[in-house]
C-alpha cells in the first residue's frame, strides 16, 4: 500500500508561523515604504478578531498592504526564494527535518498541505525535499503577476481536507488504496485529523493536546 505523509506547516515543521513574517519580509526588500502601513495591518487583525473578516479575507488585506495589489512574478520568486533560506537558516525545528527525512526514507510520499501561500511554501518545500505542495493559492493577471486575491479556498480547517482531496483526485489516488499519515500543531486541522490513518499531534496546542491524549494518539513536542 502506497503511504503518504502529509505535513502542516507553521508550528508544525517551523517555530513560529511564517506568514506575518514573509509579508515584512518581502515588503523591507520591495517597497519598503509600505511598512508605514503596519497600524492599519494591526486595525486588519482587530476587524478579524472582531469577526468582521474571515481569516482569508484578513490574508488578501494584508497582502495588499504590505506587497501591493500587483507584484511581477519575478519579483514575488525572489522574495520567496530568499525567504525560503532564512526560514531554513532560523525558523525550522531540527526534529521536523528529522522526521521527513525518516519518512522519506520510509518511502512515504512527503506531501505539504498549509494555509500559507503556496507561491512561497513551495520554495520552503522544496529545501525540505517534498514531493507536493498543498497550499493556498493566488491569483495571477495575464502577465504572471501575483494579485493580493485568494485563487479558491483558503487552505484551513474544512478547506484543507477539501483541497487535499482534490489534490489526490488529480494525482489518481484513491483514498482506500493509501495510508495517510498527518503531522500539525492545531485543532483547526481536526477535519484532516479524523481523516487521516495515523494522526499525530505535532507540538500540539493545549486544545489538540487533550484531544491527542483522550484518542491515544502519538504526541510529537519539538519545541
Amino acid at each position: 500500500m502506497t503511504e503518504i505523509a502529509l505535513y502542516d506547516l507553521d508550528k508544525t515543521i517551523t517555530k513560529r508561523p511564517t506568514y506575518t513574517p514573509f509579508l515584512l519580509h518581502a515588503a523591507w526588500r520591495h517597497e519598503r515604504w509600505r511598512l508605514m502601513l503596519l497600524p492599519v495591518v494591526a486595525a486588519s487583525v482587530i476587524g478579524y478578531l472582531l469577526n468582521f473578516v474571515d481569516r482569508g479575507r484578513l490574508k488578501e488585506i494584508n497582502h495588499g498592504l504590505l506587497l501591493g495589489p500587483r507584484v511581477p512574478a519575478e519579483t514575488i520568486a525572489t522574495l520567496a526564494e530568499s525567504f525560503a533560506d532564512k526560514t531554513l537558516a532560523e525558523n525550522v525545528h531540527p526534529q521536523a527535518i528529522a522526521r521527513i527525512e525518516a519518512d522519506r526514507a520510509a518511502g512515504r510520499r512527503l506531501v505539504l498541505a498549509t494555509a500559507s501561500y503556496a507561491f512561497y511554501a513551495v520554495p520552503i518545500a522544496r529545501r525540505l525535499g517534498f514531493d507536493d505542495v498543498i497550499g493556498t493559492g493566488s491569483q495571477r493577471d495575464e502577465n504572471g503577476a501575483i494579485l493580493a486575491r485568494i485563487d479558491g479556498e483558503n487552505c484551513y480547517a474544512d478547506a484543507k481536507l477539501r483541497m487535499v482531496d482534490a489534490w489526490m483526485a488529480r494525482e489518481g489516488i484513491e483514498r482506500d488504496a493509501v495510508r495517510i499519515r498527518f503531522y500539525s500543531d492545531s485543532p483547526s486541522d481536526m477535519p484532516v485529523f479524523d481523516w487521516s490513518d495515523e494522526p499525530i499531534a505535532t507540538n500540539p496546542t493545549s486544545n489538540l493536546r487533550k484531544i491527542a491524549e483522550k484518542r491515544g494518539w502519538r504526541i510529537f513536542a519539538w519545541g
